[in-house]
């Protein structure tokens, strides 16, 4: 795993506003003295979408937007390819501010740069499966006869061989979402914008989709940026995890870290029924060291999570095992330790769930 400081930084998003209404410019300074969302509304008649987002979207990671609806994670991912202007702000791709870009350089990097996967599917019902996942290259130019074998080759890694000639309502939803990714994929985008692309899914569709893109990912190192409103979810993507509510970042970290120290009672609400042992992993919980233990109980990987380490243990609580990345070793955690760490952070009464009332 290559640290975030070796990372380069693909997409910045930098001081970002969005207002929506009549005259959002003449607002904007309100919204930075720190007029609330509600207020905005209430005395000035406009909505505040998203306010002062900061954010770097890290090559080859997969970054996950999150939050309740109307938190904002929705219009922020439209704002990286321009389907929404900006009130104020930048988004670099690359060191190029897509704000400034003219609409000829703006389609090319839609087609070139940046692919997006949609929840409602959005394939074209009169096209093939064949011909939907080829989407990309046609609106570039290229014949059928070109694009077939790229297409073919995306369809196939995505489990849909022998089915390039039906339309889309001859598929399920699931099949149908795989047309999806297997189009991004085909464009040969770095960059994949999926927007809740597997939240109108049956839950058993969707762990199946959330595995493959994880398998996806382990090959192809896309820089993905994920929308979800499921925390679930959310961890099990996430190399880089983003909360927001109502239009700001509420906290915006390693999904590790953020479980362990939530900053804001908004967070504490989040996590606090989530399955902290099947989340939390051996590297979270260890103490960071490189020398052994006087007499370990044997070798775990720094990935291994708590649920696995109390499987092993069989319950037992004065173990101590010693954590290795790579077969070297990086730290000792003690079963004392992990059962502590399994302990909910209490949430707070006015919290998310008030919030989802």
């Amino acid at each position: 795993m290559t640290s975030d400081r070796e990372k380069k930084t693909k997409i910045a998003i930098r001081d970002l506003y969005k207002i929506f209404g009549e005259e959002p410019e003449s607002v904007l300074p309100a919204v930075k003295d720190g007029t609330s969302k509600n207020d905005l509304l209430e005395h000035h008649n406009h909505v505040l979408g998203l306010n002062d987002i900061n954010v770097d979207v890290k090559e080859g990671e997969i970054t996950v937007m999150m939050g309740l609806s109307g938190s904002g994670k929705s219009t922020l991912i439209r704002h990286l390819n321009r389907l929404i202007e900006p009130t104020a702000g930048t988004v670099e791709l690359d060191g190029t501010n897509i704000v400034d870009l003219s609409q000829e350089d703006l389609r090319r990097v839609r087609r070139e740069e940046m692919s997006m996967v949609f929840q409602n599917f959005a394939l074209l019902p009169h096209r093939t499966v064949l011909e939907n996942a080829g989407m990309a290259l046609d609106v570039r130019g290229e014949s059928k006869e070109d694009y077939e074998s790229e297409a073919r080759k995306w369809l196939e890694r995505v489990g849909l061989q022998g089915v390039e000639d039906q339309f889309p309502h001859q598929l399920s939803g699931g099949m149908q979402q795989r047309v999806g990714i297997a189009r991004a994929l085909c464009s040969n985008a770095p960059v994949m914008l999926m927007d809740e692309a597997f939240s109108a899914l049956d839950p058993l569709i969707r762990t199946d989709m959330q595995d493959l893109l994880l398998e996806l990912q382990e090959e192809l190192h896309k820089t993905v940026v994920f929308i979800s409103h499921d925390l679930d979810e959310a961890l099990k993507l996430a190399d880089h995890l983003v909360i927001l509510k109502d239009g700001f970042v509420v906290q915006q970290g390693e999904p590790q870290e953020i479980l362990m120290k939530p900053n804001d009672p908004y967070i504490v609400d989040f996590i606090s029924d989530i399955n902290r042992a099947r989340v939390l992993r051996a590297r979270s919980v260890m103490e960071e060291t490189t020398e052994a233990p006087a007499d370990p109980a044997g070798e775990v990987d720094h990935e291994a999570t708590l649920e696995s380490l109390i499987a092993r243990a069989k319950g037992e609580t004065d173990l101590t095992y010693i954590v290795t990345r790579d077969g070297n070793q990086v730290g000792v955690l003690k079963m004392t330790d992990l059962f502590k760490a399994l302990v909910p952070i209490e949430a707070s009464d006015d919290g998310i769930r008030a919030n989802a009332a």
